[in-house]
């Protein structure tokens, strides 16, 4: 059952960069369902299909990798006005390998790859203005990987809170960690270092 759209949908935020018509609203608005997700709910899990991208409208959602011994690792946090999906199923329309859970209660708008379409068709300066968007994607996800080839752990945690600002208070030490591909004892250590200087 689709959850009723209490708040109005945030075009300029979704479609940020872009100007809209009545039309165009009007079309998108029927593509679109709102969802609301209570704190630590899954909202999928590896092995589920993949048919959705989430606009976090508020709240905050974390996609981790559980690995052959049981360790998380965090690949993402979505804040207000991020994206957020298992992208490898999405894109490669194949089972998620991914998890994503609320740790913040969200309210979101979700639209499957189907109407994604749709839309583009409809307006093809929306299928311009998100390819630019997953072309910055990419690049942000090259800078990390290189980020965690070459940075210290010290470096990671800084670029870490000049990505996600205010968003400690939200998560746990272990999500952090778990994101930066460190213990929570040394995370704490980095904390420590970085407070006495």
């Amino acid at each position: 059952m689709k959850t009723p759209l209490t708040h109005t949908i945030p075009f300029d935020d979704i479609f940020y960069g872009v100007t809209l018509s009545e039309e165009e609203k009007n079309f998108i608005y029927d593509k679109i369902e709102a969802v609301v997700v209570q704190k630590d709910e899954i909202l999928f899990k590896q092995e589920d299909h993949i048919n959705y991208q989430y606009y976090v409208h508020d709240g905050c959602l974390r996609t981790y990798y559980i690995d052959e011994h049981g360790k998380e690792h965090t690949l993402q946090f979505a804040i207000q006005h991020w994206w957020i999906s298992d992208y490898i199923a999405y894109f490669g329309d194949q089972k998620a390998v991914l998890y994503t859970e609320c740790i913040k209660d969200a309210y979101l708008f979700k639209i499957t790859k189907a109407n994604f379409e749709a839309i583009y068709n409809f307006s093809p300066k929306i299928e311009r203005l998100f390819r630019k968007k997953i072309e910055k994607a990419l690049v942000r996800h090259e800078k990390r990987i290189l980020a965690n080839l070459t940075n210290s752990a010290k470096e990671r945690y800084l670029l870490f809170l000049k990505k996600y600002p205010d968003i400690e208070k939200h998560i746990k030490n272990y999500h952090i960690a778990s994101y930066l591909g460190i213990t929570t004892e040394s995370l704490s250590r980095i904390r420590k270092e970085i407070a006495k200087n």
